[in-house]
């Protein structure tokens, strides 16, 4: 009913920058909170950034001054501007929102995951 779609990921030295999107499409009615997890290897996914319908936004504080989360509602759209990488930013990347769904029952409220974006940060 409703996906998710990364783009972005890749392969970059300590210092650069990548800047991951995440477009929404389907039978969205209204798409609510949008955020970025990411996971490491052998360790929990965590939450990177989060931004409301409103425009708040919220960071983990290993990523404060260094990554921007934003969005363009009217693309169904979230972007996360990330600069001044650091090899313990290397991870998996995954867009979540939760989206209010047109479905045969009427809105449903749903979380949605994308697929995940791997970002690399290495010399």
């Amino acid at each position: 009913q409703v996906q998710l779609v990364e783009s972005g990921g890749g392969l970059v030295q300590p210092g650069g920058s990548l800047r991951l999107s995440c477009a929404a499409s389907g039978s969205i009615f209204r798409i609510n909170g949008m955020g970025w997890y990411r996971q490491a290897p052998g360790k929990q996914r965590e939450l990177v950034a989060h931004t409301t319908s409103g425009g708040s936004t919220n960071y983990a504080d290993s990523v404060k001054g260094r990554f921007t989360i934003s969005r363009d509602n009217a693309k169904n759209t979230a972007y996360l501007q990330m600069n001044n990488l650091k090899p313990e930013d290397t991870a998996v990347y995954y867009c979540n929102a939760d989206v209010t769904a047109v479905t045969s029952q009427g809105l449903r409220y749903l979380e949605v995951w994308g697929q995940g974006t791997l970002v690399t940060v290495s010399s």
